[in-house]
This record gives C-alpha cells, structure tokens and sequence, in this order.
C-alpha cells in the first residue's frame, strides 16, 4: 500500500472567542475518525480581517 500526503485549505469563519487551534484539532480529529488516517495536524493558521 502506498502513502500519500494530502494539503488542504480550509477557511472557516469563527466567533471572536473561538480558538483557531482548537477548530483546527476538532477538524483533525473528524478526518482522523471518518477516513482512519494515518495523522492529520494544523501546520499553520492565517487570520484575514
């Protein structure tokens, strides 16, 4: 079987006290779940005004 990376990115709105990191674990954690993958983790956050 082989191995592949996949990038993705994602622009969700948040409430001004929602967390990026915690959004960003939570959508981890989904893709982890549904797709039994490997590893799935936040590499960086941009916030646009």
């Amino acid at each position: 079987m082989k191995r592949v990376y996949l990038h993705f990115k994602v622009e969700v709105e948040l409430d001004e006290d929602e967390k990026p990191e915690r959004v960003a674990n939570e959508i981890a954690r989904a893709i982890q779940k549904i797709y039994a993958v490997r590893s799935a983790e936040l590499t960086s956050a941009v916030a646009k005004e």
